[in-house]
Parts: structure tokens; sequence; C-alpha cells
């Protein structure tokens, strides 16, 4: 679909009529990181969130992308990756993506060659979770931040008690304590081994290691391993914990 055949006046954005979107996308192709916060305010507030204009903007932010330097690639990037994120996958029967196959390739296609030069970590999870948004993989699209930021909040499976799971370089475990502000009793986590490493898991491993994210891939590991719950002594899976949380 060519967003230049689009009739912005029917459609709706946050803050209602579309008919403003293309002028906002001129502006953003001509600064990304400048306009990128004004852009996700209109198209996909908060990040999760999604409106008929949003989707329609799609073809243009492929084109954006396709033009961009390398360093402003990122943000557009991000930008298309936030909104696929808000939708069922392409093959889902009533996924918004359906109309939009060709832009979704085109923004695959770069996210992925983007993942090889990027250098920070927080840059690569972002773009690494563009790129599961592109394919349709849910939950991990979203959920791969706490790897960045080095801690997920899950519920243990059988008391329901909160609990922290912290992976780090140096020292990965889960307490229910706020170990931040004072010395808390803490439970080791066990990571997967890379045989045990299987689907999406195993992908997401191979890539980090061969991207050259030796970190973000000892993560991974833990964040597909398992953790015993400090109060009930109950073990259970990381990922099933963290994916729990996203479902309603």
């Amino acid at each position: 679909m060519d967003d230049r055949m689009t009739d912005w006046s029917t459609l709706t954005d946050a803050c209602g009529s579309a008919e403003h979107v293309p002028g906002l996308l001129d502006r953003f192709e001509a600064d990304p990181s400048g306009v990128w916060a004004e852009l996700m305010d209109h198209l996909c507030p908060q990040l999760d969130t999604a409106f008929a204009a949003s989707f329609a903007a799609l073809p243009r932010l492929a084109e954006i992308a396709t033009a961009s330097s390398p360093e402003a690639r990122s943000w557009v990037l991000l930008a298309a990756g936030a909104i696929a994120s808000c939708s069922p996958g392409l093959s889902e029967p009533d996924s918004p993506l359906a109309d939009f196959s060709a832009p979704i390739a085109v923004l695959h296609h770069l996210t992925d060659r983007c993942l090889s030069q990027a250098a920070e970590v927080e840059e690569y999870v972002n773009l690494l979770q563009a790129l599961l948004s592109f394919e349709g993989v849910e939950i991990w699209d979203r959920s791969l931040d706490g790897l960045q930021s080095g801690e997920y909040e899950v519920d243990c499976p059988y008391c329901d008690v909160n609990i922290f799971v912290v992976i780090g370089q140096d020292d990965s475990f889960c307490c229910t304590d706020d170990y931040a502000l004072q010395e808390v009793e803490k439970s080791p986590l066990l990571p997967a081994r890379v045989q045990e490493l299987k689907g999406l898991s195993r992908r997401l491993f191979t890539r980090a290691s061969a991207d050259g994210q030796a970190g973000l891939a000892h993560g991974l590991r833990y964040l597909f391993g398992r953790a015993t719950c400090p109060d009930c002594g109950t073990d259970f899976s990381v990922a099933e914990r963290v994916a729990a949380a996203w479902i309603p």
C-alpha cells in the first residue's frame, strides 16, 4: 500500500484526525532523533498503542529508513518496530499488518543489517526487539529490555510472591526484597546450558554471539534458565514467568 494514495483525513492517530501525519513524517525524515518523541506521541504513545494512521505510516517509514544514513536509520526502525509490536503477526487473520507485508519486509531486512553494526547493548536490544516485532513474535518483542537493565520482576508460580530476578555479568540471582536498599536473601539462578536452548532462545543466543554481544548472550542463558523462589522453594522457568506477566 502506497502512503501517497492514503486519504489521511479518514484516519485517526492518538490526537484525532491524521491529516497532519504526512507533514509530521516529513519533519521526522529531516530530523529522526529530534522528532522521534513527537512522532511516537501521535502514532504509538507509551510505545504500546497504535492507530489506523500508525499502520498506514509504515510504507513511508520503510522509505525513510531505506534512504537514511546509518546513524539516523535506527530511529526510524525503532519507530516502525514499536508500531508493529502493537499488532498481531502477519499470519493472524485480523492483523492490521496484513496490508503492509512489503514495507514490513523492507524494515525487517534493514533491521537485520543494522543489528550486526550496533555496538551499544541498548541499541542492540532495541533493534533485536524491532526485528522480532516485524516477524510477529509476541511478548519477546517487548520483553528483552530487562537484559539491558539487568532486572525482571515476576511472580512465583506457587506462592505468588513478587520476585526480583537480577541478571548481571558477575552475579545473577533472585530475591523477594529490594536488593538495592538492603542486604537480602538471594537464591542463585541456574543458566540454561547452550545445548538446552531451543527454538527462539537458541536463535537469540546464536545471533547475539555472532554479533559480538557476549554480555547479552550470557544474559540470555539466565533469562531462559531456571530460578528457585526464596520464600517457598519452588523451582521455575524464568522465561515462562516473564512471559506470564504479559498474558492477560
